[in-house]
């Protein structure tokens, strides 16, 4: 079992990007627009290689019934359902003026919604989705179609119709299980029902299901969260997400109506990490990498092993590096080596769209040197090591030299015993891969100063 030490846990308590791309989103400019998206689809639609491979899709859903009070996400509160059928009338066209550049049906291997909340649409409305998406795409057999589950919204119907719809991975927002916890932020939910709806969920059949924890909420102590990981263990799910809440209410509104001095001191903290991720090693939970973990039969967990794991702006995923088509407020796609995202707003994204515009409003198209060091991020963040050889046949380039400065802050990980470095490669330990995030940063050439990095989670 890994020990990790309270020194150390304290060393890489610090915010840092948590690397679903690279260059990450920060980096987005204005000047790449709908222009430079529709030429990124054209050349996917002249390029036989990529519109052979399949394509991944995220849907972005951006309203909940209630607010949660630490939510950072891109989201609208209304109890009025009938916003959603004007979305979907939106998504639709959106669809449209996208495919006009990338036409033919083109192959899917996975599907993800997120929000918001999903599960605001009714059953009509995620049939209408789904039928949008299945009359314009080929979902291949075997993907990974996956739906964020707010557990107050859904019964067992519902699940049985997501089911149905093709949907075979759940992910249940949950984030704590003590009802002090849950109501500070806004978010009540009894364990009791989290636990019928995992039953009614595994009868019903699906692959995986997940579960999102965050620790660092109000009134958590570390004997609250500890109550929290036991009854985690005991509902057992395929897949689990540990966050570390991040306070910035200077950025996300809704966190100003918790107060600081609810907060557990950043001692306490640390200790609920240490506390849950024994918790998790004792349980059998495989560690995947960043807050993601897993049972050792889970499709996460053996890619892992099988050295196949992939990221993407949705986390980890079993599938091959492939384009990413975004739908919706505020989604950020990937095609080619360009990122894109739309409108932040329902109305500047309604409105581009009734002028007949693709709603993209930022993005970048990335340099050589980004996209070298993508593929070293993006190894060390999915297999955790690197083949220098390999790196220098594919991109031209003697490693030693290229990234002499950065193999100099790596020695020091490796006397933490962090990394191991060779003349052939660069390997994250077992001790490592809970801290990868900072390995990853080390080679982020557009990092920031420390002062500005607080607009980050901590990367533990």
């Amino acid at each position: 079992m890994i020990s990790l030490t309270p020194d150390l846990l304290r060393r890489f308590d610090v915010p840092g990007p948590r690397y679903t791309s690279y260059p990450t989103a920060d980096r987005f400019v204005e000047a790449f627009g709908a222009n430079g998206y529709k030429q990124a689809l054209e050349q996917r639609r002249t390029g036989l290689g990529t519109r052979l491979v399949p394509l991944s899709l995220y849907v972005h859903i951006p309203f909940c019934e209630s607010l949660c009070y630490y939510c950072a996400c891109n989201k609208i509160i209304t109890r009025h359902a009938e916003r959603a059928d004007e979305y979907l009338d939106y998504l639709e066209r959106e669809l449209s003026l996208q495919l006009a550049y990338c036409p033919g049906r083109q192959l899917v291997s996975q599907l993800h919604l997120g929000g918001g909340s999903p599960t605001f649409l009714s059953d009509a409305g995620l049939s209408r989705l789904m039928d949008m998406i299945k009359s314009r795409f080929d979902l291949q057999p075997g993907g990974e179609y996956s739906i964020e589950v707010d557990p107050r919204t859904v019964s067992a119907a519902r699940l049985a119709h997501l089911f149905q719809l093709g949907f075979n991975r759940l992910s249940f927002g949950v984030q704590d299980f003590d009802p002090q916890v849950q109501k500070a932020v806004h978010r009540e939910q009894p364990s009791e029902q989290v636990f019928a709806l995992m039953a009614q969920a595994r009868d019903i059949g699906f692959e995986s299901i997940n579960i999102d924890l965050i620790y660092g909420l109000p009134h958590q102590t570390p004997a609250s969260f500890a109550r929290t990981m036991e009854q985690v263990c005991q509902l057992r799910p395929d897949r689990i997400a540990l966050y570390a809440y991040a306070h910035l209410p200077e950025r996300f509104k809704p966190q100003r109506r918790i107060a600081v001095q609810d907060l557990p001191k950043p001692v306490d903290k640390l200790t609920m990490l240490s506390q849950a991720l024994d918790a998790l090693q004792a349980g059998g939970y495989v560690y995947v990498g960043m807050d993601h973990f897993a049972l050792p039969d889970d499709a996460l967990a053996v890619a892992k092993r099988q050295g196949r794991l992939h990221r993407n702006f949705q986390g980890y995923s079993t599938q091959p590096d492939c384009d990413l088509l975004a739908l919706g407020v505020s989604a950020i796609g990937k095609i080619g080596a360009t990122y894109s995202q739309n409108a932040k707003t329902l109305e500047e994204y309604y409105d581009l769209i009734d002028q007949g515009q693709i709603p993209v409003v930022r993005g970048l198209a990335l340099s050589r040197d980004d996209m070298l060091r993508r593929s070293v991020i993006m190894g060390l963040m999915c297999q955790g090591s690197l083949v220098i050889e390999s790196v220098e046949q594919a991109w031209l380039i003697d490693f030693h030299q290229y990234f002499a400065a950065e193999l100099v802050q790596l020695r020091s990980m490796q006397e933490q015993g962090l990394v191991q470095i060779t003349d052939e490669a660069i390997s994250v330990t077992e001790l490592g891969w809970y801290f990868v995030r900072g390995v990853a940063m080390v080679f982020d050439k557009h990092l920031q100063a420390d002062r500005t990095r607080a607009r980050f989670s901590k990367i533990i």
